[in-house]
């Protein structure tokens, strides 16, 4: 076994009704918030909700409700402006992944300064960010407990990744209540996203038994309640299921990367602006048709996770798991291939360049070449 190292620095609240706890921490880290969301939880009145709750304690709330899908460095650099201008010490995100993405860019650059590419890629964020209290309103990215910020560079089509354990929000409330709204389109982008952290960190180079420990139980419960929920959003039991496992999904990957799907969907996006989810689950049975060349048993325990039928190891190929898979994202609604998201082949050899910028092929568990990204992409077309 070789050497690992793990930790888990931060306070997690899981269950229906948490988002009641939000006045007592908010208490803990100062006296003026800045909310970080967009505006869909604005017009849905989620954002009020928060900002009454802190209220009830005497703590001011200034929001910042501008941010996008795919968020750009023009929409942290707004919403730094926001933070500053309103006087605020701490920051609470509110949304699915890009909310918490923007909001822990705005907690280094708001408190070193300068623009937020100037933090891109490991080890460039100098110390503590503004305190952050991380609440999501999807099951899916598990931003609420990772170290990684992700935003889009329009000036290059390129999604950069600031990678610090400074990231990782001092708290998170996982409320099932807060995913019931969620159009039935969102609820499977997302889950799909979660099961890919999941998936792509417990085939990585870089896994862990303790990584490998969180990526099993975030398919398990995935794996057994994506169907319900993205079938019935109010199925409160089936949506802490689901934040659960995003939330394990979220603690696996930051200790032991991703891989392809993920080196490979971050320019799908930022070329053509698909939704970060959508991109991931098209590409996903692709790389794993591609790297069950390397397969050393785990994909019958995927398959197990994801499968409402177990097989066993005696009639288990692993061209089974990438058939389930697609099977999967068909019953969830999800695009076959890239055509069908608007991607053309054009901007292949641009897109295989960015990729391969990505510190997750590395640990993909197969090798792969500028080449074969394109072909990959070219497969997925």
């Amino acid at each position: 076994m070789k050497n690992f190292t793990f930790s888990v620095p931060q306070d997690i609240i899981v269950g229906k009704g948490s988002l009641k706890k939000l006045p007592k921490i908010a208490q803990k880290l100062g006296t003026h918030a800045y909310i970080i969301s967009g505006p869909h939880l604005t017009k849905m009145g989620i954002v009020q909700t928060c900002i009454d709750a802190l209220a009830e304690v005497d703590i001011k709330a200034d929001v910042f409700s501008e941010t996008e899908g795919n968020p750009s460095v023009e929409t942290v650099e707004k919403a730094v402006k926001g933070f500053h201008n309103s006087g605020a010490d701490f920051i609470v995100a509110l949304g699915g992944g890009s909310p918490m993405d923007v909001a822990k860019a705005v907690g280094v650059v708001a408190k070193y300064g300068g623009c937020i590419t100037e933090y891109e890629g490991a080890g460039k964020v100098p110390g503590d960010i503004v305190p952050l209290v991380a609440i999501p309103t999807t099951a899916g990215t598990g931003s609420e407990v990772t170290a990684f910020s992700v935003i889009t560079d329009h000036s290059r089509n390129y999604k950069l990744t600031v990678f610090s354990y400074k990231l990782i929000p001092s708290y998170a409330i996982l409320d099932p209540e807060l995913l019931t709204t969620a159009p039935a389109s969102v609820a499977a982008s997302c889950g799909i996203d979660a099961l890919i952290h999941a998936l792509e960190a417990y085939l990585s180079t870089d896994a862990s038994p303790f990584s490998e420990a969180m990526s099993e139980k975030a398919m398990e419960l995935i794996g057994k309640n994506i169907r319900q929920f993205v079938a019935n959003r109010q199925n409160i039991e089936a949506a802490e299921a689901m934040l659960t496992g995003s939330l394990f999904a979220g603690i696996a990957f930051s200790w032991a990367r991703l891989g392809n799907v993920h080196a490979m969907s971050h320019p799908v996006s930022a070329y053509f602006n698909v939704s970060h989810g959508v991109a991931n689950a098209i590409l996903l049975p692709i790389i794993c048709d591609y790297n069950k060349l390397a397969d050393q048993g785990k994909y019958l325990k995927i398959y197990n996770y994801i499968s409402e039928v177990p097989a066993y190891p005696e009639d288990f190929v692993p061209s089974m798991l990438v058939d389930k898979i697609r099977e999967l994202n068909d019953s969830l609604g999800i695009p076959s291939c890239l055509s069908e998201a608007g991607v053309t082949a054009d901007k292949f050899e641009a897109m295989a360049e960015d990729a391969m910028k990505s510190g997750n092929i590395a640990v993909n568990p197969r090798s792969t070449s500028k080449n074969d990204i394109i072909s990959l992409y070219r497969q997925a077309l």
